[in-house]
């Protein structure tokens, strides 16, 4: 399955939220988030998916009311 890597705002998301996402099964948009990299400090946050396709990502975000500042397919080494 394709990756995407997103930015958006981290906003009010807490900690114990972001890990219980990293462990949720797949959403009915085909998301499950491989790893997410924050900081807390700056408001930045970076969700690494892997998602049939751009849109599924961006559905997936709107559905949590979040707007990503861009999404991108990626590939990755490991």
């Amino acid at each position: 399955m394709p990756k995407f890597l997103d930015a958006h705002k981290m906003g009010q998301v807490s900690e114990d939220l972001l890990k219980q996402a990293q462990n949720q099964p797949k959403d009915e948009f085909g998301i499950v988030h491989e790893n997410i990299l924050y900081n807390k400090e700056e408001d930045k946050l970076f969700c690494l998916l892997d998602a049939p396709d751009k849109e599924s990502v961006r559905k997936h975000h709107e559905k949590l009311g979040i707007t990503c500042d861009w999404i991108t397919e990626v590939k990755t080494t490991s």
